[in-house]
């Protein structure tokens, strides 16, 4: 599996083929940031100063370097796209494929900039720009976020388009009379007894999406170095776009600059409902970790 050697290799090479001055600025920033791919509004506007381009310019220049974060070895297709937070941050995104798993896993770039925002605790997404157009399954995905209406997509041959008119007569959340959707506040309170890591897999889990099956789940992921990263479920009304906790987890994780860094352990705590996502879990968690998984059930 490509690592974050790689993907420090792509964004130098991007760097080295372009004439441009932000793609240089922000390699540095990212170097300076240990790659972690979220920049702040206060960066954004220094850019916007030096450069003298719109928020939405700044981003579309900025997509070649999202990409870079992409893992296709299946498809070789290297999609970017990132996010903007209500916040005035710039979250990246980017495909991820996973070999020898099932297709269905494959996060799709507006899903990975989507659930990096998510994981940071961003309250709201106001622009989504990617460098291709987002196919059905990014729309409906889009079509569960609390900015759903206004969200605005911006591409390179066309911007500030809204979602809604990618996705005419949609389907979404209201069909189901859901009112608290993807990004408002989703409290639960479900707890559970062990260490340090499994509540970090409970606390993430009392955060998750799940308003259909009410399979309420997180993931927490032990590093080599110590660290916990997190991932939470985020459903959608048309099921199959749903976003595992793990898969959400990995991302985090890739978007952190952490891929290199060794997964210890893997623990899913997960609410009893009508369906599960044990079995999924374990099969990429074996896949992409070599690691059995920790059930702890909620």
């Amino acid at each position: 599996m490509p690592t974050h050697s790689n993907i420090i290799q792509r964004l130098e090479q991007t760097c080295n083929q372009s004439d441009s001055m932000l793609h240089k600025k922000v390699l540095e920033q990212l170097k300076a940031q240990q790659y972690q791919a979220v920049f702040s509004q206060q960066f954004i506007q220094q850019c916007q100063t030096e450069t003298g381009l719109s928020v939405v310019q700044i981003a579309l220049e900025m997509l070649p370097l999202a990409a870079c974060y992409s893992l296709a070895p299946v498809s070789n297709f290297y999609v970017g796209a990132i996010a903007i937070g209500k916040s005035g941050s710039f979250y990246f995104g980017a495909n991820q494929e996973f070999a020898h798993d099932a297709m269905a896993q494959t996060i799709h770039a507006e899903q990975s900039a989507i659930a990096h925002a998510l994981m940071a605790k961003e309250s709201e997404i106001t622009d989504m720009i990617v460098n291709y157009t987002p196919c059905g399954h990014c729309r409906q995905f889009m079509n569960e976020l609390n900015s759903a209406k206004h969200l605005n997509i911006h591409l390179p041959h066309s911007q500030n388009n809204l979602l809604h008119s990618y996705l005419p007569d949609a389907f979404g959340p209201k069909d189901l009379n859901i009112k608290s959707v993807l990004f408002d506040p989703q409290p639960h309170n479900y707890f559970a007894e062990g260490d340090d890591v499994v509540q970090a897999a409970v606390k993430i889990a009392n955060h998750a999406y799940a308003p259909y099956s009410q399979a309420i789940s997180g993931v927490a992921l032990l590093l080599d170095s110590g660290q916990v990263i997190c991932g939470q479920y985020a459903e959608n009304a048309a099921f199959n776009p749903s976003m595992l906790p793990l898969q959400i987890a990995l991302n985090y994780r890739r978007l952190l600059g952490l891929s290199d860094i060794k997964v210890t352990r893997v623990v899913l705590a997960e609410k009893q409902a009508i369906l599960s996502h044990r079995k999924i879990t374990e099969s990429l968690a074996q896949h992409c970790l070599g690691l059995p998984i920790e059930y702890i059930i909620l």
